[in-house]
């Protein structure tokens, strides 16, 4: 089982910045795909961003594209998350999640919370 240690949540006011880290046990390299995922209070997780190892392609969701970005450091084996312009409606717990030989894998969450 992999293991995935997210960082960098807080508290932020609206159109500020955060930028979000993830760990992983394993080499990231190994990974069939890496990503990040949010929940927010009442609604199902949903897909924020995410990283096709193979091919180093990307993907994110409509309500993020443009403001978020997410990237790789190879030296440091972490997947970063970098959330430009947030708003009230980006308030979530944000995951890191990953797939290896069609397994899911999942961090602990770091709570993201935009407000005035």
């Amino acid at each position: 089982q992999v293991q995935l240690v997210e960082s960098g949540g807080g508290l932020v006011q609206p159109g500020g910045s955060l930028r979000l880290s993830c760990s992983a046990s394993e080499n990231i390299s190994k990974f069939d795909a890496v990503g990040w995922y949010r929940r927010a209070p009442g609604k199902a997780r949903e897909m924020v961003a995410v990283l096709i190892v193979n091919g180093d392609s990307t993907d994110y969701s409509d309500s993020v594209r443009g403001r978020f970005s997410i990237s790789r450091d190879m030296a440091k084996n972490t997947v970063s998350l970098q959330m430009n312009n947030l708003q009230p409606e980006d308030t979530a717990v944000y995951y890191c999640g990953s797939v290896w030989y069609s397994t899911h894998s999942w961090g602990q969450g770091t709570q993201v919370t935009v407000a005035s």
